[in-house]
């Protein structure tokens, strides 16, 4: 098995291409299906936030399934590989895990050591579980990257000096204006950027803040915490001709202002200037905005060059995650190499079950005057025997396989014990229990939610019934 990852970021891509790749919450889990049931990808999560596009697969041929990724972003964003080919990067194996924990712990961000991103991850990674697109290698390997990156912020110092998103934000406008003290400034989405952003800015001095949303109820929510003003976005027009600062950052897959609603506002404010910030991926504000007298327009890719302040600090942070990182790679190598041990033991101790098994009943054929207890005892006692036999093979090949070498030893074991029938035997089996369940949860998705309750009950009451 392989894993790769494929994507682009806020490094690789301007803001304009990475935004013609951003999932919506509603098309995500057709995405997660259509990536699951394409051949040769076994697991799968798509991470999607303003900043990155990745999606993480574990593949049993690295090369053929990179092409097969680049074709379905090609395919499902309706944009020709050679407009992202040459932003898009590709990581395999050790690469890709250790792509995955830096993305994890923030050490990837745009503001290093942020934290916003645990939380898109570990949302990103339960959504592909509940459709069951993972496996053993992403349960184990995502919940490894999620645990490691509460120990980095909680460990290190890295998350001490306030840098974000938002605060960026906040600070670039502090830049232009020098306080914000008297400024009106419209805050457009109530998520949790936004809120961020508002936290920001009454910290900052500001007293009058405009919080606009596509439902009241939300923008009411918001604004009610800092004694705020919320409306609508049909309502949004009549507050522009006050408004000195408007930062931006909303799901909307248009623009939300155009130079044209823009333009009328511009004329009557004289010469007063108006801050536009655009945080959104896609963007909310038509870039053609800054193109009018007295407006300064900024996208989320200009955020870049004003966190410098605190970074020092948490790159000192971040070299001290790195040796974590580095420790979590090889724990993750060395399970994986002991994930061939498990049906090597499940053999090794089913072939010794069969012989104990024959014995006993070749035994029980010659000895015919044996009681119950002397059945028992005989049979515990060579149970015994059996176990104590095997039980420093399964520690020894347990060590072994974590090893430089332990693909070969795997092999011997598997030949010094003749464990070739058992093994085969028990794939049959598992592949035989796969296309029952498969055939199952088809059957049960075509069902109506009684049916599906009534086929659960009798499943219930089957498990439940004396034997």
């Amino acid at each position: 098995m392989h894993i790769i990852a494929v994507g682009l970021n806020y490094r690789t891509a301007p803001v304009e291409i990475r935004e013609k790749f951003a999932f919506s919450d509603q098309d995500l889990p057709k995405a997660i299906a259509e990536l699951k049931e394409t051949k040769s990808i076994l697991e799968c999560v798509i991470v999607a936030t303003c900043n990155r596009t990745e999606i993480y697969a574990v593949v049993d041929r690295p090369q053929l399934c990179s092409h097969y990724l680049t074709h379905f972003l090609e395919r499902w964003f309706h944009v020709t590989k050679d407009q992202f080919q040459k932003h898009l990067y590709t990581y395999e194996n050790e690469k890709s895990i250790e792509h995955l924990f830096r993305v994890t712990t923030g050490l990837d961000s745009m503001v290093i050591g942020e934290t916003q991103i645990l939380g898109q991850v570990r949302d990103a990674f339960l959504a592909s579980q509940q459709l069951k697109a993972t496996g053993s290698y992403f349960n184990t390997l995502f919940k490894q990257a999620i645990t490691l990156a509460k120990k980095a912020h909680s460990e290190t110092g890295i998350s001490n000096n306030p840098v974000s998103i938002s605060y960026a934000a906040v600070e670039l406008g502090k830049r232009i204006f020098g306080s914000y003290v008297n400024k009106t400034i419209m805050i457009i989405g109530a998520g949790k950027m936004s809120e961020l952003t508002v936290k920001h800015l009454y910290a900052n001095g500001a007293n009058k803040v405009i919080v606009v949303n596509r439902t009241l109820e939300r923008a009411m929510d918001l604004a009610g915490k800092f004694s705020g003003v919320a409306c609508t976005l049909e309502e949004m027009p009549n507050y522009l001709p006050e408004v000195d600062i408007i930062i931006s950052s909303t799901g909307a897959p248009g623009y939300v202002l155009t130079k044209k609603d823009i333009q009328t506002y511009v004329q009557k404010r004289k010469s007063r200037p108006l801050f536009m910030m655009d945080i959104a991926v896609p963007r909310d504000l038509d870039p053609e905005i800054s193109g009018l007298p007295n407006v300064f327009l900024y996208d989320i890719d200009d955020l870049e060059h004003i966190v410098d302040k605190h970074l020092q600090e948490r790159k000192k942070e971040a070299a001290k995650i790195e040796i974590m990182i580095t420790s979590e790679i090889v724990a993750f190598d060395q399970w994986t190499k002991t994930l061939g041990v498990s049906p090597l033991i499940s053999a090794l101790q089913t072939k010794a079950n069969q012989i104990h098994e024959e014995t006993m009943e070749n035994m029980l054929n010659k000895l015919t005057d044996l009681d119950e207890r002397e059945i028992k005892v005989i049979r515990k006692l060579t149970k015994s025997i059996v176990n104590q036999v095997l039980r420093d093979p399964i520690l020894r090949i347990k060590e072994m396989a974590g090893e430089r070498h332990g693909d070969d030893a795997l092999e011997i074991f598997t030949k010094l014990f003749a464990l070739e029938d058992t093994l085969k035997q028990q794939e049959q089996a598992d592949q035989i229990a796969q296309e029952l369940e498969s055939g199952f949860n088809k059957a049960e998705s075509k069902q109506t939610p009684n049916e599906k309750l009534s086929v659960r009950s009798l499943q219930n009451a089957d498990i439940l019934a004396p034997s």
